[in-house]
C-alpha cells in the first residue's frame, strides 16, 4: 500500500495537508488531484512515504542504527529528537525491497491472534507481541500501522482493507469485520481455518502437479542432453571405423541427428504453448476459461472442484447472519474462492436472479451449473429446516474429509507413476549403453559376444 502526503493551499491562502493511501503511486496521485478539484484548492507538494536509514546517539551511549518509514527526513529527525537522541545521519534507503508475507506468515498471524483472543487477551496487547516477534519486515510494518490506526479510533474495516495487498481481500475483510463483531475470537478462528485449508490445498496441489512436472522436465532435459551431445560422440567413433551399429544404438543416433537438425523448431514448439498459456491466464476472459478447464481435468479436476465448493461453504457459514437476503455472503465467498469461472457463474447468474426474482439460495446455485447435486440437496434441506448456516458447515466438513483423502491418494499415485517413468528411462539408457559396449571395433560389422559366454 502506497501512502502519499499532500500539502495544498486554499483560495484564501490557508495551507492544509492530508494523507492518501492507494495500491499504486499513480492511483494515489490521481486521488489527490480529484480531492483538489472537488474542494477547489491547489496542491503544492506530494511526498511518498519511504524508508529512511538513520544513525543516532543518546548521551554517551553507543550510536545505534535503524530504519523508519516517514514522508521526509525531517519527520525522522524530529521523532528521534523527541526520544532524546542526537541525530548523526538520516538517509533515504536507495533499494527498499519489501518481501510480501507468505501464506504461512499470514496464517500464523491469524491463528496466534485467534488463540490469544480466546484467552481474553486485549487486541492491542496481541498486536504489540506480534510486532516484536514477526520476522517479515512488510508484515511487521503493516502491523505497526494497523496498531497506530486502531488506537486513533479509525474504522477497523477501513484500517484492514488498506492492507488488502498484504493480507488478501478476504482476510482483510474478515479481520476488519471481526473488530466490529461481538466475538472476535470466533471470526479469527474461522478465518484461520479458511487460510489453513487454502494453504494446505495449494501445497498438496503443488505436490500433485507442479513438483512432478518439474521433475519430468529436468529428467527429459538431461536425457535429451545425453542423446544429442554425449551419445553421438561414441556412436560416431564406431561409424568412422566402419562398424555396424546395433539396432537401439542406431535408433538413438538417428534420434540425436533429428534433434540436432530441428532443435530450434523443437524449442520453439515447447516455448509457444507456455507463452500462449501465460497470456491466456493473465487475460481476464482467458483466466475464466483456464479455471473452467482445470475443473475438467481427470481425477484432480473433481478434487479441485469439491475443494472450491468446500471453501465457498466455509466462508458462507462464517458470514451468513440468517437474514432473508444472502447476497453479501455469497458474493464475498465467490470472490475468495480463487476460481474465476465459479466466481463468474455465481456473480452473473446466481446473484442477479436472487435480487431480481427473489429465488432461494438453492435454486440460485442450481442455475449456476457449478454446484454438485450433494451441495444443492444440502442447501435445499437447510432452507426447508431454517438452518442453512448449519447445512453450509456440514457440507464444508464433508468435502474437506473427502478431498483430503482423495488428494492424498492421487499424490501417491502420481509419485509412483513418476518413479516408474524414471525407472523405464534409466533401463533404456542402460540398455543403449550396454549395447554400445559389446560392439567390437576391431572386426567391422561384428558384435562382440564374449560378454554372453
Amino acid at each position: 500500500m502506497i501512502e502519499l502526503k499532500f500539502t495544498a493551499e486554499k483560495t484564501d491562502g490557508q495551507v492544509i495537508g492530508g494523507v492518501i493511501a492507494a495500491d499504486t503511486f499513480s492511483t494515489a496521485k490521481q486521488k489527490a488531484g480529484l480531492i483538489a478539484d472537488q474542494n477547489n484548492f491547489r496542491i503544492k507538494s506530494l511526498e511518498k512515504k519511504d524508508t529512511f536509514i538513520y544513525r543516532a546517539q543518546r548521551g554517551s551511549e553507543k550510536a545505534v542504527k535503524g530504519e523508519q518509514k516517514a514522508f521526509n527526513k525531517q519527520e525522522v529527525t524530529e521523532a528521534l529528537n523527541l526520544l532524546g537522541y542526537k541525530v548523526l545521519s538520516v538517509n533515504k534507503k536507495i533499494i527498499d525491497i519489501h518481501k510480501k508475507p507468505s501464506n504461512a506468515d499470514i496464517l500464523m498471524f491469524v491463528k496466534v491472534c485467534a488463540d490469544m483472543l480466546e484467552e481474553k487477551m486485549p487486541y492491542g496487547e496481541i498486536l504489540s507481541f506480534l510486532i516484536q516477534d514477526t520476522r517479515n519486515k512488510t508484515l511487521k510494518e503493516t502491523l505497526k500501522v494497523i496498531s497506530k490506526d486502531l488506537k486513533q479510533g479509525l474504522d477497523s474495516e477501513e484500517v484492514f482493507m488498506k492492507h488488502k495487498n498484504v493480507f488478501g481481500f478476504f482476510t482483510s475483510y474478515m479481520l476488519g469485520l471481526a473488530s466490529k463483531s461481538g466475538n472476535m475470537a470466533e471470526i479469527y478462528k474461522a478465518t484461520a481455518k479458511f487460510l489453513e485449508r487454502r494453504y494446505e490445498f495449494k501445497r498438496n496441489l503443488k505436490s500433485a502437479l507442479v513438483t512432478p512436472l518439474v521433475t519430468l522436465l529436468l529428467l527429459n532435459a538431461a536425457v535429451i542432453w545425453y542423446v544429442v551431445y554425449i551419445f553421438p560422440e561414441t556412436a560416431k567413433l564406431f561409424i568412422s571405423l566402419n562398424v555396424k551399429l546395433p539396432p537401439m544404438t542406431k535408433f538413438t543416433l538417428d534420434m540425436a541427428n533429428f534433434l540436432q537438425n530441428n532443435l530450434t523448431i523443437i524449442i520453439a514448439l515447447m516455448i509457444l504453448p507456455v507463452a500462449v498459456g501465460l497470456y491466456v491466464y493473465n487475460h481476464p476472459r482467458g483466466r475464466v476459461w483456464f479455471d473452467k478447464q482445470l475443473l475438467r481435468l481427470p481425477v484432480i479436476g473433481d478434487i479441485m472442484h469439491k475443494t472450491y465448493i468446500e471453501i465457498f461453504c466455509r466462508i458462507f457459514y462464517t458470514l451468513y447472519t440468517g437474514s432473508a437476503v444472502s447476497v453479501a455472503p455469497i458474493k464475498i465467498a465467490a470472490e475468495a474462492l480463487g476460481n474465476k469461472y465459479i466466481e463468474e457463474r455465481i456473480k452473473t447468474i446466481a446473484l442477479p436472479i436472487m435480487m431480481k426474482k427473489g429465488v432461494g439460495i438453492s435454486d440460485a446455485l442450481v442455475a449456476t451449473g457449478v454446484f454438485p447435486d450433494t451441495a444443492i440437496s444440502k442447501f435445499r434441506q437447510g432452507e426447508e429446516t431454517g438452518n442453512i448456516k448449519k447445512a453450509a458447515l456440514q457440507l464444508a466438513n464433508y468435502y474437506e474429509s473427502d478431498t483430503v483423502y482423495r488428494l492424498k491418494n492421487f499424490i501417491e499415485w502420481v509419485q509412483i507413476t513418476i518413479a516408474l517413468y524414471i525407472l523405464v528411462v534409466m533401463i533404456l539408457l542402460t540398455l543403449v549403453s550396454a549395447e554400445t559396449a559389446v560392439v567390437n571395433p576391431t572386426k567391422p560389422g561384428v558384435i562382440d559376444n564374449t560378454i554372453n559366454k
